[in-house]
């Protein structure tokens, strides 16, 4: 297909159709809107009709049933959840031929998942993460047997809407669910308990968040503008015989660091399950 030819100079766009408008889906909906699509050039489908009313009327993209989402798309991109995923493939078997491009944002379904399902079909596994919704994500993508460049940067540039890609191989991509797919959910629950630290010192909860939340954009800051290691952005915070030294060492005889790498390689093991519950 011409749209995915990165030598075709013109301004044509493909029709992307999110399968699946929760908060992923719709973020990336938005974030495409913002990167240039037009609302005629995306489509949805979503089962609830509230939901559906409601995204229309906030963006002013058409919710379709399947079979116009699919025979209209050029790009299927699947945000359902993994549990969810068979009834969908069996739907869009006799609907997607190889011309399509299929983009599955499912945690742990590998790409032949969709290949055995969908034939000879280009699919690109995507892993992204929830700071999409603010135009902050960190997406992984992998290809995967029948998928080219082209069809690569078709997804790398879609995705660049709403956040930052890397591309990688798919063996890795278990490991990036647990790290930055999951990743979010490790910073809020760092943040609740600091804010609670701050309560039990006596301060207000508002003043507490204000706190935490401000460090926590300051330190994401540091961190993304610096060429600098975390150990060094940590050490020039820790002096001696200061503060800071006293609570690492509370972090280090608690375990922290410990649960936290135990924690991740629970994340990713749970990303292997689901992907093997559909073999």
């Amino acid at each position: 297909m011409a749209v995915f030819d990165e030598s075709d100079k013109s301004n044509a766009k493909p029709v992307i159709a999110v399968f699946g408008a929760g908060k992923i889906g719709e973020a990336l909906m938005s974030g495409l809107l913002h990167g240039g699509h037009t609302a005629d050039e995306l489509l949805f489908t979503e089962r609830h009709p509230e939901r559906a009313a409601e995204l229309t009327e906030t963006y002013g993209i058409r919710g379709v049933d399947i079979d116009e989402a699919a025979a209209r798309a050029d790009v299927l991109v699947v945000a359902v959840k993994p549990q969810d995923i068979e009834p969908l493939l069996d739907k869009l078997a006799p609907l997607v031929t190889p011309s399509k491009l299929v983009v599955t944002l499912c945690a742990g379904l590998p790409t032949s998942l969709f290949e055995r399902w969908l034939g000879d079909v280009p699919v690109v596994r995507v892993m992204p993460n929830t700071p999409m919704v603010v135009g902050e994500a960190m997406s992984a993508i992998s290809a995967g047997a029948h998928a080219t460049p082209d069809h690569m940067a078709t997804v790398e540039k879609m995705l660049s809407c709403v956040g930052q890609v890397v591309e990688l191989p798919e063996s890795q991509l278990n490991a990036v669910t647990a790290l930055s797919g999951s990743g979010p959910a490790y910073f809020f629950f760092l943040v609740e308990a600091m804010i609670d630290a701050g309560i039990l010192l006596g301060l207000p909860r508002a003043i507490a968040e204000k706190l935490i939340i401000q460090s926590a954009v300051g330190s994401a800051k540091m961190l993304s503008d610096s060429d600098a290691h975390p150990v060094i952005l940590r050490e020039a915070v820790t002096s001696p015989a200061g503060t800071t030294i006293n609570a690492i060492r509370e972090l280090e005889k608690h375990g922290v660091r410990a649960a936290l790498l135990a924690a991740i390689e629970a994340a990713r093991d749970r990303a292997i399950e689901l992907g093997k519950a559909h073999d």
